[in-house]
């Protein structure tokens, strides 16, 4: 049996009303994270706690989101562990990148040779999936009822930090048994939303770096189809080294911009804010 790390995060941050761009929204910041070990019989939950009142802290700190890389690093590397995901390439290895500070290339390089579930399936059809699709059409259990991501920071700043918990618990529990149902049939099931059955064969999990090398599927039939470029540009931008130099000048053209009432394009906005950040951490 193939011996799998199954690994996801909650963000801190609460969204705007009616802001969808979470991207635009950070830092996100992490409240807390699961890991479960395919030979363990329950997950392992990581978050911070404050010393003075010993209850959870908002934010995991710096050392903590830290000690979750080398963990990771540890069991991949060290271990012969699997990591694996659903959708961590396009977001929870993105958010550790950028909140693990300074730890941004051992992110990416987890996140390349890591298992991401739900872009492996992408790389074959070129639409995204949910994970809780994929846990029905397999027969299995579903994420924890009357949670979503979406309402987990909300509940974590108002003190119901064990219902996330509980939440994150769940959402590894069923990543790894995704995984494993599939090791044994040898194709993923879901129902799309328009009840029509779905069912793609793969014989072997593989990693993002591996599923990059699949041909691409035919979305013609999509109007705006996504593509693996957007899910990989964070890994651009947290491998580079901007010098102070490049930051200022983007910082003074956007500037200008906005002098002269124009907006800024939020892709553009965003990419300064990371080398922002980025620079930051390295000085």
């Amino acid at each position: 049996m193939n011996k799998y790390l199954a690994f996801d995060i909650e963000i801190a941050k609460v969204m705007t009303a009616g802001e969808t761009d979470w991207k635009a929204q950070r830092p996100l910041g992490i409240s807390c994270a699961a890991t479960f070990d395919s030979a363990d019989d329950k997950p392992m939950l990581w978050y911070s706690t404050d010393e003075a009142t010993g209850l959870p802290m908002q934010s995991m700190t710096v050392e903590d989101v830290q000690d979750l890389v080398c963990y990771l690093r540890y069991m991949a590397n060290t271990q012969g562990y699997k990591v694996l995901t659903w959708n961590g390439l396009a977001f929870d290895f993105d958010v550790l990148a950028e909140e693990s500070c300074g730890m941004s290339d051992h992110c990416v390089d987890l996140a390349l040779n890591h298992i991401d579930m739900m872009f492996h399936v992408f790389a074959l059809r070129g639409h995204y999936l949910g994970l809780s699709k994929a846990s029905k059409g397999m027969g299995l259990a579903g994420k924890l009822n009357g949670v979503n991501g979406a309402d987990a920071p909300k509940l974590w700043s108002q003190g119901q930090q064990q219902q996330v918990l509980q939440y994150v618990a769940q959402d590894v529990r069923i990543t790894l048994q995704v995984a494993q149902a599939v090791d044994q049939c040898k194709e993923i099931r879901w129902t799309s939303d328009k009840g029509r059955p779905n069912v793609v064969e793969i014989d072997k999990w593989l990693t993002v770096a591996e599923s990059l090398r699949l041909p691409e599927p035919d979305t013609s039939w999509m109007d705006s189809p996504p593509t693996r470029a957007q899910l990989m540009a964070w890994t651009q931008v947290a491998t580079s080294r901007p010098s102070k130099r490049v930051v200022n000048h983007m910082e003074r053209v956007f500037d200008a911009l906005r002098l002269k009432g124009e907006e800024v394009p939020l892709r553009d906005a965003y990419w300064l804010k990371q080398w922002q950040r980025l620079l930051s951490n390295w000085n």
